[in-house]
């Protein structure tokens, strides 16, 4: 990047932080620039070692809900207001970045109207479908309103952020990237596959995510018997951590494919690129759940610069990530009887798989590589004489 700015960014999430976004941000703004632009986030364990070692100025502190307050995030907010307004004193900002719509978006357009800079706001899909306190939807609404630019994650972040009554010439569209250096094909992984008892015959379907019920984990682990019948000797492979733990050993002992279920919680970091090279297929097919759905999918992306055909829910913004019939299969994650035969198809028709994963391995390193998603990013230009940036309808 030759062209350097000079941002206030604030967000929770950021590494060490698990998670796809906290991914994003690091990967980003790295590329954008150094000690220039500064970071404001969670204090967190590891963090003193990550910061040591990061191109940008990041600030520390401590971000925690208490059930006493009304609301519970109310602290969160005074510290986040206090660091950025200590931070915009002692430096010229050429505009702010808010990683959420809250709190650091509503906290991110207080200091930018107080300093008249620009205000940048990502929305991730999954807040605008859950959120359903009142006063949160209020604030949501006002604050995605007020922002000079709204960068929505998809497609379908962006329809439900036109739908909020966002301009559409504040909106833009940037999906999230992968390291297509860290993830790529041909990676030693024979290793990875005997360690689980997975033998050369077996098939092996990866899942990569927060173990949460629209994922639709369940619905590959009740997919498993069907497949077998069918002739597919199939074991499904879960890497992630989160509340359903529990519920997935339980509907694997019931679905009386215990053997075939292997949950491994958090892997390596080196680890995971070489378990995407070691699946015959990823799947992923998330669904609607009252209201929670999947914003994008940056997993997808992974699995595709590891050159392996997905399979992806309709619901959400997952269509972004996999392209039906091109890179994957799209199903409609409730149905499972869909699921079971897109993945009978790609785990029997091995030259179909190979056809998809190579299309999508092409995509991601053409269109989603992060320094591509860092040079779009660096292309909203959020200067104060840039025709996005008016007062007028700001007020």
């Amino acid at each position: 990047m030759h062209t350097k700015r000079r941002y206030l960014v604030i967000t929770e999430l950021f590494l060490p932080t698990k998670g796809g976004t906290a991914v994003w941000f690091d990967e980003v703004y790295r590329r954008l620039g150094g000690k220039e632009i500064h970071i404001v986030t969670a204090d967190v364990s590891g963090a003193a070692a990550h910061d040591a070692e990061h191109p940008n100025s990041v600030h520390r502190v401590p971000l925690r809900r208490h059930r006493w307050l009304r609301p519970e995030s109310l602290a969160m907010y005074l510290r986040l207001l206090r660091e950025g307004l200590s931070l915009a004193w002692r430096h010229e900002f050429d505009a702010v970045h808010a990683g959420r719509v809250l709190p650091e978006g509503l906290i991110g357009w207080a200091l930018a109207r107080l300093w008249r800079i620009p205000l940048l706001v990502y929305a991730h899909g999954e807040e605008i479908t859950t959120w359903r306190q009142p006063g949160k939807r209020r604030a949501m609404w006002f604050t995605y309103r007020h922002a000079d630019r709204v960068i929505a994650n998809s497609e379908f972040t962006r329809d439900e952020l036109l739908a909020l009554g966002v301009h559409p010439e504040r909106l833009a569209v940037i999906h999230p990237g992968v390291d297509v250096e860290r993830f790529q094909p041909g990676l030693p992984c024979a290793g990875l596959r005997e360690q689980i008892g997975i033998g050369p015959g077996q098939k092996l379907i990866l899942s990569v995510g927060r173990l949460s019920r629209r994922k639709g984990f369940d619905q590959v682990i009740r997919a498993l018997p069907g497949l077998i019948e069918q002739g597919t000797d199939a074991h499904h492979v879960v890497v992630g951590t989160g509340q359903d733990k529990g519920y997935l050993e339980t509907l694997a002992d019931e679905m009386g494919v215990t053997e075939r279920v292997h949950l491994l919680g958090h892997v390596p970091m080196d680890d995971l690129p070489r378990w995407y090279n070691a699946a015959d297929v990823f799947a992923m097919p998330n669904r609607e759940l009252d209201g929670d759905t999947e914003g994008f999918g940056m997993v997808f992306l992974e699995a595709a610069a590891c050159a392996k055909s997905a399979i992806a829910g309709r619901a959400g913004g997952a269509g972004s990530a996999v392209v039906d019939g091109v890179t994957g299969i799209v199903v409609d994650g409730r149905s499972l009887a869909e699921l079971t035969e897109a993945l009978r198809r790609l785990c029997q028709d091995e030259s179909l798989a190979r056809t998809l994963g190579h299309n999508g391995y092409l995509r991601a390193r053409r269109h989603f590589s992060w320094q591509q998603v860092a040079a779009k990013t660096l292309a909203l230009d959020l200067t104060t004489e840039h025709p996005a940036y008016v007062e007028k309808g700001n007020q």
